[in-house]
């Protein structure tokens, strides 16, 4: 694809970066060369991607022009990358010397304005680092997702990232209030800060959730929020069916009730995450924060309205307080996967996609029907949870663990591939989407047609339009 040699390239952008932040050592490049999809292959040693002919790591959005400038007047296909926190295939390097854009640099936060509840961050902070700094003062960002630890605002953006309090504080994108962004073509353009707008299209939407194929986030203002802790209330519960639990969600939602964290584990999912309570029985879990005449009652409206509801029994609050307290994976807990998938040779991915409330119940029973039917693992777990309730519908998050009893090479294509597209085609057919937070990547374009149907003209006309030499992140949301 490159009009250079992978030398050319190096030298190239030794020339705008220096050499000290052009990295090619083949261990970064084979690093860099995947993202968890391929954790199985990884963990036993094995790069069967074509390594990036360098990682390169700007410090400004001005280098990150120089470097998009460059690689689109030669045709260098670039993956933009924060945290590599991701789980579907977006970072990997599927063309031929390709360069892994690093903006891991870029990491100040700069400001943190509580008169107008905003902090800017540069796209390389960490977010758990702003939110360290925010509980100092009494704020928080109210996003958490399970990768708050590692995960770096740039990405967490540009994958339309989701955390485990969304009920009550929304996804990224309800947090998001402006950005610094640069195109292909080495255009900067920053959107300003307001609360809100109708000066046509929000275009904040074109950054939110682009997964690098249409540009590189160098900068986001997000919302922030006055942190309560010691208001925080726990409710668990005990039921036996996943119907039941999505009907009392419904009603919490619906009823114009918003607990920070609303969470339906079915059986299996449940006995992993609670097996010292759980008793093979489906989990509901809720939280409720905020000042504390809001947080008592929305409690109080949880538990009558769970009342309403017979065979479900309610656990300790302590339970759930415990396991609320333990959320967040970091770097440690990876290597601990790594070390458990080579000793046992046991593995689990997740797919997560949503539906209306309406179809939900029935994507969830039908897909794992025919992953039983249709897929000959050995599964150590195969269930899910519904983490995260809107007003309209709510998400399921599937997760399955299984014997590796095929070479690593094998592994995606035959299972984690075969059951993820099950998945998505239940999901599909009763008009749910294929992704609910962990984005497109490069391993469901195949339904991304279907997905969209008559408005994939204005998905790809974006893409003609911003990146005509389509060198952003290619494969990534776009098919190749």
């Amino acid at each position: 694809m490159a009009n250079l040699t992978r030398d050319e390239i190096v030298s190239a952008y030794i020339d705008i970066l220096g050499s000290e932040r052009v990295i090619t050592d083949e261990q970064t490049l084979r690093e860099n060369s995947v993202d968890r999809y391929y954790k199985v292959e990884n963990v036993f040693g094995i790069y069967s991607l074509p390594l990036p002919a360098a990682v390169v790591k700007p410090r400004t959005p001005e280098e990150v022009s120089s470097v998009l400038k460059l690689a689109n007047a030669y045709s260098i296909a670039v993956v933009p990358k924060t945290g590599g926190s991701a789980t579907e295939g977006g970072l990997e390097t599927i063309v031929e010397d390709s360069v892994v854009i690093d903006g891991s640099l870029m990491n100040e936060i700069i400001e943190i304005d509580t008169e107008n509840m905003l902090a800017t961050v540069q796209c390389g902070v960490r977010l758990q680092d702003l939110e360290d700094e925010l509980r100092k003062i009494g704020y928080t960002t109210g996003h958490s997702p399970q990768s708050k630890p590692i995960a770096q605002f740039g990405g967490l953006v540009a994958t339309r990232s989701i955390g485990q309090f969304s009920t009550l504080y929304g996804g990224i994108e309800d947090m998001l209030v402006g950005a610094e962004t640069v195109f292909a073509n080495g255009e900067i353009c920053r959107i300003k800060n307001v609360p809100r707008r109708a000066a046509g299209p929000d275009i904040r939407h074109l950054i939110l959730g682009n997964e690098g194929a249409l540009n590189f986030i160098t900068e986001v203002s997000v919302k922030i929020f006055r942190y309560y802790p010691e208001n925080n209330r726990f409710y668990g519960y005990l039921l036996d069916d996943m119907k039941a639990g999505f009907e009392i969600l419904r009603e919490v939602v619906t009823q114009g009730y918003r607990p920070s964290v609303a969470r339906l584990y079915d059986q299996e999912d449940g006995l992993y995450h609670f097996k010292h309570f759980s008793d093979g029985r489906c989990v509901l879990i809720f939280m409720a924060e905020g000042p504390r005449p809001l947080a008592d009652a929305t409690g109080a409206a949880i538990e009558q309205i769970v009342s309403q509801h017979s065979g479900v029994d309610r656990v300790a609050d302590s339970l759930i307080e415990d396991w609320f307290n333990h959320l967040n994976w970091d770097v440690s807990k990876i290597e601990e996967e790594r070390v458990e998938i080579r000793e046992t040779l046991n593995n689990g991915f997740t797919t997560e996609i949503s539906g209306n409330w309406s179809v939900i119940n029935d994507i969830y029973t039908s897909a794992l029907e025919r992953i039983r039917r249709e897929v000959p693992a050995q599964f150590t777990l195969l269930g899910g949870h519904s983490s995260h309730s809107y007003l309209n519908g709510t998400n399921m998050y599937f997760v399955y663990y299984y014997k590796i009893d095929v070479d690593p090479t094998e592994e995606r294509t035959v299972y984690h591939d075969p059951i993820q597209d099950i998945i998505v085609e239940e999901t599909l057919k009763r008009g749910g989407s294929m992704c609910h937070h962990h984005g497109v990547g490069k391993h469901r374009t195949h339904f991304l047609a279907e997905e969209y149907g008559s408005s994939l003209y204005m998905l790809e006309t974006l893409k003609s339009a911003f990146d005509p030499n389509r060198i952003m992140n290619p494969g990534t949301i776009f098919p190749l």
